[in-house]
């Protein structure tokens, strides 16, 4: 499953960015991730193997960070128990219109392990909560070891990839460019608080964690800094001066970064505002040259067959459900 935790850690950026054009009423959703390890030999027999990685966050950051802490051990792989355990674990908030959408993936029969996968699939449904499967492997011995049956059941999609597969990432003109934005959108984020420095930190490491996948990973994780779905209103001021109820007298002394302590209120509204014009300005900068990389890409594009990624099959599941669920996308 190494294959397949990289594909995850080299393809979240993309992911988000795919996903960032969506629209509901008009408006822009929220996208929260929650995150789940199983078939680890070096975890609990008597949680089935199974461990939540994180509860549902929109801390993007925090969801990289923790895909780049896992590894696998090699073990049985109870599909019926890590869906039980999510939809136990984990608080499905919102209306029966917000899309709930479990993706489980993996190499070995559908069916192990003492929770029936039937009965957790059919829990999920009752739930309103949609179960995609995807398996590691050949389609058609996913379908012998009951994948795609255990998604009908809870009106998902089975599709199948090929874990170890490389992702063909097409290298364009206005990479180095987004590259260098990257680095200047993260000087417009002014920490405060408890996380903050800790938070501030954490960007950087992403960054790094990103680039390490190579140059295009480390421009799709730029280009997803312009999305709203990139918000860190919990530790940067600017994002925080967003919500309707920030004051800046609110802010104690100690909670504020050193550049801003002992500043009056009026200069650090003033800072804070500085800070957002800049990031709006490199996220200018950024869509534009991204809409030219688009458009190189999908030249390119034209010319491939393309792979059975990851990414690919995560996308065309949600922009479906989605889709049934009043959200559409602008491209």
């Amino acid at each position: 499953m190494d294959g397949l935790i990289d594909q995850a850690k080299s393809q979240l950026w993309k992911l988000v960015n795919e996903l960032s054009g969506a629209k509901c009423d008009g408006e822009k959703p929220e996208l929260e991730i929650a995150l789940y390890e199983y078939g680890n030999s070096a975890l609990s027999m008597r949680k089935g193997y199974v461990r939540q990685v994180s509860l549902f966050t929109n801390d993007l950051d925090l969801i990289s960070e923790k895909l780049f802490s896992l590894s696998t051990d090699g073990g049985e792989e109870y599909c019926g128990f890590v869906r039980k355990t999510s939809l136990e674990e984990l608080y499905w908030q919102g209306d029966d219109g917000d899309p709930r959408i479990i993706f489980i993936t993996g190499s070995e029969p559908f069916t192990q392990g003492s929770v029936s996968s039937i009965s957790s699939c059919k829990k999920a449904h009752e739930s309103n909560v949609i179960v995609n499967t995807i398996y590691c492997g050949d389609f058609k011995e996913g379908l012998e070891t009951g994948w795609k049956s255990g998604a009908l059941l809870a009106g998902g999609e089975f599709m199948s990839i090929q874990q170890d597969e490389k992702t063909d990432y097409i290298e364009s003109p206005y990479d180095a460019e987004i590259a260098i934005l990257n680095e200047k959108i993260d000087d417009t984020y002014v920490s405060y608080g408890a996380v903050g420095f800790e938070s501030k930190r954490n960007q950087v490491a992403q960054d790094r964690n990103a680039a390490s996948y190579g140059s295009t990973n480390e421009v799709e994780r730029g280009i997803s800094k312009t999305s709203s779905f990139y918000s860190n209103k919990k530790w940067d001021l600017v994002d925080a001066s967003k919500e309707k109820d920030f004051e800046v007298a609110n802010i104690k002394e100690k909670d504020l970064p050193t550049e801003l302590k002992g500043k009056s209120k009026e200069e650090i509204g003033k800072y804070i505002a500085l800070k957002d014009a800049e990031r709006e300005q490199v996220k200018t900068k950024i869509r534009a040259l991204n809409t030219q990389r688009q458009k190189f890409i999908e030249e390119k594009q034209k010319a491939s067959s393309g792979t059975k990624s990851l990414d690919a099959a995560m996308i065309k599941a949600i922009r479906g459900q989605a889709s049934k669920k009043r959200f559409f996308f602008e491209s």
